[in-house]
């Protein structure tokens, strides 16, 4: 079992763990179809966003708003139309309004009385203060694919990440949803994990391509961890 107690710093992916990426890109990429007369599941988009996005982040670096203008050039490729400008933006433009999963932000208020805690995330700075006020904590640090200039699972983000905060790996635990951006990356790297199983019960991957990497913990939610944290008696975060 993963002592909970041995941490001094959390690390989170924010969209997909945080925030529900999946309900913010099968509306907005939804809708777009929907008013080109397309008629496409939600699955169907989700499966579709999983192979476009990172194929354009494995590219040379762009911005995540290019790349998400990017991923709405894939859509229109593969249902055959031309995306204006505004649709290519649309996607980018709608992130700020991604749903919040509903336990986050009370776990991560327990989280904080426990824990230094950051973010690792493949936006940019400005996508990520647009979400950052109603996750209603201060982070302790925040890094983003623009301040790194790649995207996970690239390791820039970790090795920011213990610069940045001065912790050693063994001293950081990484949480997120996604086996293939920040499991296998974080493993790779002697960096414990957790297995935010946000998609429990479901088929598929969803927006998140697959992947082998095996977490060193695995929950359904993040009040299961704010849970489990505070039956471990980890140290209050600055002691």
């Amino acid at each position: 079992m993963l002592d909970l107690g041995a941490f001094e710093v959390l690390t989170f992916d924010c969209y997909g763990t945080l925030v529900d990426w999946e309900e913010g890109i099968a509306a907005a990429v939804g809708g777009l179809l929907a008013r080109r007369g397309i008629a496409a599941g939600r699955d169907e988009v989700l499966a579709l966003h999983a192979r476009f996005e990172p194929a354009l982040q494995a590219g040379p670096f762009r911005t995540y708003r290019e790349i998400l203008g990017g991923v709405v050039g894939r859509f229109g490729e593969h249902y055959g139309f031309e995306p204006t400008g505004p649709e290519r933006a649309a996607l980018a433009e709608s992130l700020g309004q991604w749903p919040v999963f509903p336990d986050t932000v009370a776990a991560l208020a327990r989280l904080a009385g426990r824990y230094r805690l950051a973010i690792l995330s493949n936006v940019d700075d400005d996508l990520f203060a647009a979400t950052a006020p109603r996750l209603e904590v201060s982070f302790d640090a925040v890094v983003t694919a623009q301040q790194v200039g790649s995207y996970k699972p690239a390791p820039a983000h970790f090795h920011e990440a213990l610069r940045r905060l001065g912790v050693s790996r063994e001293g950081m635990l990484h949480v997120a949803q996604s086996l293939f951006h920040d499991v296998a990356p974080a493993r790779a790297l002697g960096i414990r994990a957790v297995w935010v199983d946000r998609r429990r019960g479901r088929a598929g991957g969803g927006a998140t391509p697959p992947s082998a990497a095996r977490p060193d913990l695995e929950v359904p939610d993040l009040a299961a961890l704010a849970d489990l944290a505070g039956r471990a008696g980890a140290a209050p975060a600055g002691s």
